[in-house]
């Protein structure tokens, strides 16, 4: 057995996207708002990693509570963390709708 029979739904941006028919306007701007919430849930990464980021900076320059200093290198890992998955989910969720578009493209 491999390794997705055990866990199926485990499986991370594996949901391709298919064109089984010409696509309409409705289609088309249905597709338009898929790309704008995919930028707009970027931009919501990047806040998240940005704010994370400062509050890693702040913790690692509180002087006086040095017991807690690991919590500022937490921070800082889980920002750069949220950052790469937020610019791979972005490009994933990209290619995938520009394939979709070409494939609409050549139907149509």
């Amino acid at each position: 057995m491999q390794y997705k029979d055990y866990f199926p739904k485990w499986r991370l941006f594996s949901h391709r996207f298919e064109n089984r028919e010409q696509i309409i306007l409705r289609d088309y701007l249905a597709l338009e708002r898929t790309r704008l919430a995919n930028e707009r849930t970027l931009l919501s990464y990047i806040r998240t990693s940005l704010y994370m980021l400062l509050g890693g900076i702040a913790f690692l320059q509180m002087t006086e509570f040095r017991e807690i200093q690991w919590l500022g290198y937490v921070s800082l890992g889980i920002s750069g963390l949220s950052l790469v998955v937020g610019i791979t989910r972005y490009l994933v969720i990209n290619v995938r709708l520009k394939r979709y578009y070409e494939e609409a493209k050549e139907k149509g």
